[in-house]
């Protein structure tokens, strides 16, 4: 816990929360102006140690930039630590009162109207739950099944059990119609607003991936009857990967279409490019497969070797439950790091934009501008 100020009154001396950000674990300290002349001398020390420690947090908010991001994003490392912090599933319980209070500060914080007091740790506690909870492109507030921060508790409970009843196709046609509903609202909430869908084409989409994901999951079934048991775990796996390349260009075939928003480094507008789209959103299929493959792949031999013990066969009732919180410890360290693995704001060299687009930005910026950028969703 780091102490930004502490109030101080004579006598008693007392401590309060933040007034600013309700549920920040920074204590908010103020050293009260009515020490007098007498009062003892460690409280006049602390006071000076008080208008050092104001100036100091003024000094940094001036130069706070609450839109950068406060790790590098050029580095995997750098976007794994960011994921961690926006994907903590602990954001997902909070009220609507509270993401909204962190909203407003980080748009007075963006007017240059921070409150007084404001320190740079609840400046970024409020960035945390602005970026977990509000879409980067709209601003509005997401969904709670659709945000990243739910993807631990809503994935471990769905793979979970795809995991455990693949047995029969009646199990394997309901559960991989609840993942596919699932990925659809995920999907559409990530996507890149920019480019709008509407309800039919969400409707195509949602049936496509849907039945894609159930002809595989039941023709594998049927295949692997013979086959090991262990492969036969694997068909989940198998059905989630390949609705996955077809739910999430589906979701976002406007983009495919019509092409993404494309900006120079400086967030100014170039135009709209298909290429661009069709990068991003196979960037994205990429990280959506990564981040269901070691619980998928890895669990089933788990589970396989763990269910030869007697003590697991005395208990194949827990057996369901066991595969749901084993799946939520691969999902919490997977999810951020299959996030991480492509920049979020993506780039493009200018080279490979579609002919027109290329011409029209060399002609408007020559060599200036050598990359493009877009937000390639998650």
């Amino acid at each position: 816990m780091t102490p930004c100020h502490v109030r101080v009154s004579l006598p008693p001396y007392r401590v309060s929360n933040c007034d600013y950000l309700p549920g920040c674990s920074v204590w908010r300290a103020e050293i009260s102006t009515q020490v007098s002349s007498g009062a003892p001398a460690d409280l006049l020390q602390g006071e000076q140690g008080a208008r050092s420690l104001t100036l100091t947090n003024k000094m940094a908010l001036s130069s706070f930039d609450i839109d950068a991001p406060r790790w590098d994003q050029s580095t995997f490392m750098g976007r794994l630590k960011h994921f961690f912090n926006i994907t903590d599933c602990r954001t997902a319980v909070l009220p609507d009162s509270r993401l909204d209070e962190a909203k407003a500060l980080v748009e007075s914080c963006r007017a240059g109207s921070t409150p007084p007091g404001t320190s740079v740790e609840q400046l970024y506690y409020a960035k945390k739950l602005y970026d977990s909870a509000f879409h980067p492109d709209t601003g509005d507030r997401m969904n709670l099944i659709g945000r990243m921060s739910f993807q631990v508790p809503g994935g471990m409970a769905i793979t979970g059990f795809m995991l455990q009843f693949y047995r029969t196709v009646p199990a394997v046609v309901f559960w991989q119609w609840v993942n596919q509903s699932f990925n659809a609202l995920v999907n559409y909430t990530n996507r890149n607003a920019a480019s709008p869908i509407s309800p039919k084409q969400i409707g195509v989409a949602y049936v496509t991936a849907t039945s894609t994901a159930l002809a595989t999951a039941v023709g594998l079934n049927l295949y692997t009857k013979k086959a090991p048991p262990l492969v036969a775990r694997w068909v989940p796996f198998a059905a989630v990967a390949a609705a996955n390349c077809v739910n999430i260009p589906m979701m976002r075939q406007q983009e495919i279409l019509n092409g993404i928003a494309v900006t120079d480094e400086n967030g100014n507008k170039l135009g709209h490019s298909k290429k661009a789209a069709v990068k991003g959103i196979t960037q994205v299929v990429i990280s959506r497969i990564t981040m269901a493959a070691p619980g998928m792949i890895i669990l089933p031999i788990i589970m396989q070797r763990l269910e030869k013990y007697k003590f697991m066969q005395r208990i194949t009732f827990l057996h369901g439950p066991i595969q749901v919180m084993l799946v939520g410890v691969f999902l919490i360290f997977m999810v951020p790091a299959a996030c991480s693995l492509f920049p979020q704001r993506c780039s493009m060299a200018v080279s490979k934009l579609e002919p027109e687009l290329r011409d029209a930005v060399v002609s408007q910026y020559g060599d200036k501008v050598q990359l493009v950028y877009f937000n390639k969703g998650l």
